[in-house]
C-alpha cells in the first residue's frame, strides 16, 4: 500500500494534507523605484558588484561576508565589459579579429549578468513568494540588471525591518496575596477546634 504524502519543495519535509501553500505575492517597490532609496540607487548604478554583496549577504543567512559574491560579480561581469572596452580602446574594432574579442567580452559579461545575478534573484522570489515581474529572472537582470539590483534591496530592506517589529503579548501578573495576623489565628483555632472535635471520646 502506498501512501501519497506532500513534500515541500524547498527541503523535502513531509506536509500535512490541510497545508496551503503561500499565495504569490507582488513586489513591494517597482523594477523603476530607483529613486525610493537613493543610496542603493547611486552604489546600483556605479558599483553594482557591491550592492549584489550586500544582496547576497542578506539573503542567505548563513553566508558570513559579502566579499566573496562581490568579487565573483566583478570578475564574471565587469571583468568581461572591461575587457570589451579595453581590447576596443587598443586595438579599435575595425579590425575583424579585434571585432571578435570586443563582442566576445561583453557577450560573456552579459550572459554572466543574466545566469549568475538571475539565479539570486530566484532564490529571492523562493523565500519571499515573490511574482516574476516584469518577466524572468535571467532576463530582467540581462535587461535591466542594476535597476534589478536596486529593486531586491529595497525589497529585502523593506521585508527585514518589518521583522524587527514583533507584536507583544502583554501579561499582568496575578496580584500578590498576603496572609494577614487575624487570618493566621482564625485558620490556627479553626484547625484546633477540628482536631479536638475529632478526639472527643463518642
Amino acid at each position: 500500500m502506498c501512501l501519497n504524502v506532500r513534500k515541500c519543495n524547498e527541503c523535502g519535509q513531509p506536509l500535512p494534507e490541510s497545508f496551503e501553500p503561500p499565495a504569490v505575492e507582488p513586489w513591494t517597490t517597482g523594477i523603476f523605484g530607483c529613486t525610493e532609496d537613493t543610496e542603493s540607487c547611486w552604489t546600483g548604478f556605479f558599483c553594482p558588484c557591491v550592492l549584489f554583496g550586500r544582496n547576497y549577504e542578506s539573503l542567505r543567512d548563513d553566508y558570513a561576508s559579502a566579499t566573496t559574491p562581490c568579487v565573483l560579480h566583478a570578475i564574471f561581469i565587469e571583468g568581461g565589459l572591461a575587457v570589451a572596452a579595453i581590447t576596443a580602446a587598443l586595438h579599435g574594432v575595425i579590425d575583424p579579429g579585434t571585432s571578435f574579442l570586443v563582442c566576445e567580452g561583453a557577450l560573456f559579461g552579459w550572459w554572466m549578468c543574466g545566469i549568475y545575478t538571475g539565479a539570486v534573484r530566484q532564490m529571492l522570489q523562493k523565500k519571499y513568494h515573490l511574482k516574476n515581474l516584469p518577466c524572468d529572472p535571467c532576463l530582467v537582470h540581462c535587461c535591466l540588471h542594476p535597476c534589478a539590483l536596486c529593486q531586491e534591496h529595497r525589497e529585502m530592506k523593506g521585508r527585514l525591518s518589518d521583522n524587527f517589529v514583533m507584536p507583544m503579548t502583554l501579561v499582568n501578573a496575578p496580584p500578590v496575596q498576603q496572609m494577614n495576623s487575624t487570618q493566621d489565628s482564625s485558620s490556627a483555632n479553626t484547625h484546633q477546634h477540628r482536631t479536638s472535635l475529632e478526639m472527643s471520646p463518642l
